[in-house]
């Protein structure tokens, strides 16, 4: 349990459909989401809130060597 606990971003990750937030907002998968726009959309209820409000949290995390 203690190894799960350690990688939790990994199983949160699984659940992730890669391109789905930048679909649902209509920008192209190579570009980059707008911050503006990606905190708009955190307010917004749904799925697609749930996903900008990951996509904010995700960015937080930055690996340390």
């Amino acid at each position: 349990m203690k190894r799960r606990r350690k990688r939790w971003i990994q199983y949160a990750l699984r659940k992730h459909k890669k391109g789905a937030l930048h679909r649902q907002l209509g920008i192209p998968e190579g570009e980059v989401i707008p911050l503006p726009l990606l905190r708009n959309a955190a307010k917004e209820s749904g799925i697609l809130g749930q996903r900008a409000r990951f996509a904010l949290n995700i960015q937080k995390f930055r690996h340390r060597s």
